[in-house]
């Protein structure tokens, strides 16, 4: 597989010049959990049948991260879609942004607030935003303002953003309702097989039942 992996583009995204995870924990980690069944489903390796996602083809992809979470998947039994995200959720952040900063896409600086809370962040090396990340928006964008075809992964990466709710943020110049009336238009486009659609529709459901679920109970432990 050529190219970042809808985890790296997700964390990109995620994450604003000044290095800082504007998109809080633990939401994109479950975002990035979808994001590797997402992949997979891109593959051809899993699918959707009676609500339980199951693996179709276990030939390794020659992604680490990929044959990993492929492999826990096989060997478990069958599960809903949003019971693996919890599982193949933890510690996939750091194992996204080192991957990141071995690659040279970003770098990791370590300092205090105040001389006593640790920071840990991850700005660009020149300080702007990475090649990479601007390639993704212009994508996403495109997609978005136009009303052609979408290729699989812009559309898998824009129910991707939209299933953590990054979408709003990066897309605030665009009129709400023409994103959403555009999403369920790409949503319904010819540009998967219907299993791999069908399966990234439970993993878009998936990604929002967990971080929905999360939001509530910060809520009522607040209140």
């Amino acid at each position: 597989m050529n190219g970042l992996l809808l985890t790296d583009e997700l964390v990109l995204l995620a994450y604003d010049d000044a290095g800082a995870n504007r998109l809080g924990r633990p939401h994109l980690d479950y975002g990035l959990a979808g994001a590797v069944l997402l992949e997979l489903a891109l593959a051809g390796r899993v699918e959707v049948a009676d609500k339980r996602l199951v693996v179709t083809d276990p030939t390794p992809i020659g992604v680490p991260l990929l044959d990993e979470a492929l492999a826990t998947v096989g060997d478990g039994r069958p599960r809903a879609p949003k019971d693996w995200i919890g599982k193949l959720a933890k510690g996939l952040p750091d194992r996204v942004l080192d991957g990141l900063v071995d690659a040279g896409v970003l770098r990791r600086e370590s300092d205090r607030v105040l001389l006593v809370f640790p920071r840990t962040r991850y700005p660009s090396p020149t300080g702007a935003e990475p090649a990479a990340e601007t390639a993704a928006r212009h994508r996403m964008r495109d997609a978005l303002v136009g009303d052609g075809p979408v290729d699989a992964r812009t559309a898998a990466l824009l129910t991707l953003t939209g299933a953590v709710g990054l979408d709003r943020k990066l897309f605030r110049e665009l009129p709400r309702e023409r994103v959403k009336a555009r999403l369920t238009e790409i949503a319904a486009g010819d540009w998967a097989s219907a299993a791999t659609k069908k399966a990234i529709e439970e993993m878009q459901a998936a990604v929002m039942i967990a971080t929905t679920t999360t939001a509530a109970i910060a809520v009522t432990t607040a209140s």
